[in-house]
């Protein structure tokens, strides 16, 4: 009976929460020497991480942060680039922000040193917010609606060259809908064909799902708010089946109303949780089984897969990424950090 007792007395030591101080995330910020707002980010590894943002800046680290350098393409200094998504230390594709001709992707071979334009927007209408890859070969490029249908580009060659997918494959936009460029998350994938967009702006807040790699598209509703400046911002899926979604009104970045809600079923139903941040955030990423948001009041993490919440810094982050347990944040002033504990 005693050895039995002293084994569940083992089990529940092993599954008790840590306790107050142990294991509690803090960003360890790493000067870049700049002051562009990096809403694009993309985390490789402890040691490597790109950054792309206002003036048509991008930088890169090779060293864990310790050093940056300025790898943007040339005679870019008027655009945002507001999302990077990169494959290792030398590949990498970004994406800038705009009406009409502004929103273009660009595509580097050998860490920044040269950029080749690949797609460049001719739709006055259109407006490309953030992109996605499933692999190193195949990705997305997410465009707010353009005649009442959400409006995509499919790379199948790593971001060298891209083509519209049909809009007949995607369910009619609401009036207002669109998506938010805050933090190159607005689209998601995990695995081999699951992808998701998230909007905001209509009548209710929406994720879209595709579990073909982009081809067909259905509309599910979530309970977080929407409208001009609020929806969902950043949505972030462990497997295919298992998501995380978070926004709220950058307009009103104090409103307590839930911000975050999370799917079990590849992103068909979205349900509030027992508890959420308090305020709006728009980047999120999964470190294992904990979740991490940031926003422009602050950073919270869920050791429990985005049940339960705690606040653990103040500062302003837009965006943040996690390459295994490196994870990475960024946002306005040049600021960039690493995740400690």
């Amino acid at each position: 009976m005693r050895v039995v007792l002293l084994v569940l007395a083992l089990l529940v030591s092993l599954a008790a929460p840590a306790s107050a101080g142990e294991h509690r995330p803090a960003w360890e910020l790493e000067p870049t020497g700049v002051t562009a707002q990096f809403r694009g980010l993309s985390a490789v590894s402890a040691r490597v991480a790109w950054v792309s943002g206002t003036q048509g800046t991008v930088l890169r680290t090779v060293d864990g942060g310790r050093t940056w350098a300025s790898v943007g393409p040339t005679g870019t200094e008027t655009l945002q680039f507001r999302d990077i998504e990169a494959f290792d230390a030398d590949h990498a594709v970004i994406l800038s922000i705009g009406p009409g001709t502004d929103s273009r992707v660009y595509r580097t071979d050998d860490g920044g040193a040269h950029w080749r334009q690949t797609f460049q927007n001719t739709d006055a209408a259109a407006f490309y917010d953030c992109l996605a890859f499933f692999d190193p070969w195949r990705g997305l490029a997410m465009s707010d609606p353009v005649d009442g249908r959400f409006r995509v580009q499919a790379t199948f060659d790593g971001g060298r060259s891209w083509q519209p997918v049909p809009d007949s494959g995607f369910p009619p936009a609401l009036p207002g809908e669109a998506g938010f460029a805050a933090s190159g998350q607005c689209v998601t994938t995990a695995g081999p064909f699951d992808a998701w967009l998230a909007t905001g702006g209509g009548a209710t807040a929406r994720v879209l799902h595709s579990g073909d790699g982009g081809r067909h598209w259905t509309a599910s509703d979530t309970p977080l708010p929407s409208s001009p400046s609020a929806g969902v911002f950043a949505l972030a899926f462990r497997s295919p089946s298992q998501g995380v979604a978070i926004g709220g009104d950058y307009a009103n970045p104090t409103a307590p109303g839930p911000a975050v809600a999370l799917s079990r079923d590849r992103g068909r139903t979205w349900r509030t949780p027992p508890q959420y941040p308090a305020g709006y955030r728009s980047g999120l990423a999964w470190r294992g089984g904990m979740v991490l948001a940031v926003g422009p009041g602050g950073s919270d993490y869920s050791p429990d897969g985005g049940r339960h919440w705690t606040a653990f810094d103040t500062g302003s982050f837009d965006s943040v990424d996690c390459a295994g347990a490196a994870c990475w944040a960024s946002g306005a002033q040049g600021r960039v950090a690493r995740l400690g504990f």
